[in-house]
């Protein structure tokens, strides 16, 4: 259980990061999954409390938005930190809009 939510907890951070990344063309289904299985996988030290690496930050800047708005709901925004979670896509280099909705409205 903790494992799928630090999952959603970086998919969340991964939206945020995404939301002014322009949509060129559809994605896959499978491109979608790739893309968040390498996102879990360079960011999963972000659960646990550390700054994204530059690796994460780069998976952060390339993932589309489509992948990760489906499984931005809500209830998984209350298990997160938004204003932290903001920061830290800010830090990778990326803006969110103020009150941006993907599922949740964050800082």
């Amino acid at each position: 259980m903790m494992m799928k939510i630090s999952s959603v907890v970086l998919v969340v951070m991964v939206a945020l990061l995404v939301v002014t990344a322009p949509m060129v063309k559809a994605v896959t289904t499978n491109q979608c999954k790739n893309e968040r299985t390498q996102l879990v996988n360079e960011c999963r030290p972000v659960i646990f409390g550390q700054d994204p690496s530059n690796n994460c930050c780069q998976r952060v800047r390339v993932i589309h938005v489509e992948c990760i708005c489906p499984y931005l709901t809500p209830k998984f925004a209350n298990l997160i930190n938004l204003a932290r979670t903001a920061k830290q896509i800010r830090s990778c280099g990326r803006n969110i809009p103020h009150n941006f909705k993907c599922g949740a409205t964050f800082p």
